[in-house]
């Protein structure tokens, strides 16, 4: 637990090797292997955390206003958004929470600090497993969109993707809790690198398949109006959307399940020992990817964006 003075954060419980090494460092005499920690500044994460919070709850409040987006592809992207915005106020929260510590503003027992440490942990670790699962959700949505388009409204009904969000809902917040309460268990961390590298596989299978078969239909129509340049511009754009879409997933997610990784492997090696004191990197690039969310997934539908114009004119 972070005391004033001290550079790591409050969400500590996934950045701990082993009861045995928690704390450990490369040692000092260790000259022929340098270690390069990259300093994050608590303001970067003030600045991340108040954009990625603005950006969401614009998401939340369009989608909630304008009844054509009512739709069960919605409610994923909207679900996406509240837990992008959980992870904001999470990190918002303790970035306060620790510059106040920091500059003694905030005298309270270390008890108590270390009972708001674990709700912040549980809250970030639920927010950050939740908004996994959604993403996978709305790669599993599109999937089905297109390749059962004549009968997607009889297999995804409001009813079942509720449902849906609710289990994720559910079962995030009970992850989170037991992730949080059994860190220092190599079963609970491979739980989570599974749970990764499971949805990252299910969104690389569904989106090439998916991008397979626009190049498929591009070729059609293609044969059809004897139109190339067109056909290579579909393909293109197509390849760009799906390296946007799972190399920034990639990027940002995958430092982080790396060092929960290492954790397992090497917890006292030495190069395993430097990459862990980069883990505040690791969480700046998690908020990241809650910035890049609403680019991605919400703000490219033109009806959202219309409504979310009209939510600022009205506000004005």
């Amino acid at each position: 637990m972070p005391m004033p003075g001290q550079q790591k954060r409050l969400f500590n419980s996934l950045n701990a090797t082993s009861p045995d090494a928690l704390h450990q460092v490369v040692p000092a005499n260790r000259t022929d292997f340098p270690c390069q920690v990259l300093f994050v500044p608590n303001a970067l994460f003030l600045t991340l955390g108040l954009l990625s919070l603005l950006e969401n709850i614009m998401v939340v409040v369009a989608i909630t206003k304008n009844r054509n987006l009512h739709a069960p592809m919605y409610y994923f992207v909207c679900c996406l958004a509240l837990s992008d915005l959980l992870v904001s106020v999470s990190n918002l929260l303790e970035t306060v929470v620790v510059l106040l510590l920091e500059r003694g503003l905030l005298a309270i027992q270390a008890p108590v600090v270390q009972r708001l440490n674990n709700v912040i942990d549980v809250l970030i670790c639920g927010s950050m497993m939740s908004s996994i699962s959604f993403l996978g959700a709305i790669a599993v949505d599109r999937y089905i969109s297109i390749f059962y388009a004549l009968r997607y409204r009889s297999i995804v009904t409001p009813c079942r993707a509720q449902g849906v969000l609710a289990g994720i809902w559910v079962s995030s917040a009970l992850s989170g809790t037991l992730f949080i309460s059994y860190y220092n268990h190599v079963a609970v961390l491979l739980c989570l690198i599974g749970f990764f590298l499971s949805m990252l596989g299910l969104m690389v299978v569904l989106y090439i398949h998916m991008f397979i078969r626009a190049c498929q239909h591009a070729r059609r129509i293609t044969r059809l109006h004897k139109r190339y340049p067109v056909h290579q511009l579909s393909i293109l754009r197509g390849a760009v959307t799906l390296t946007i879409l799972l190399g920034i997933f990639f990027l940002c997610w995958a430092p982080f399940f790396l060092h929960l990784t290492l954790i397992v492997l090497c917890p006292k090696h030495p190069t395993c020992s430097c990459y862990f004191q980069n883990f505040n990197l690791f969480l700046i690039l998690i908020i990241c990817n809650s910035v890049i969310d609403p680019l991605i997934y919400a703000f490219r539908s033109q009806e959202l964006r219309k409504t979310l114009k009209e939510v600022i004119l009205c506000s004005w």
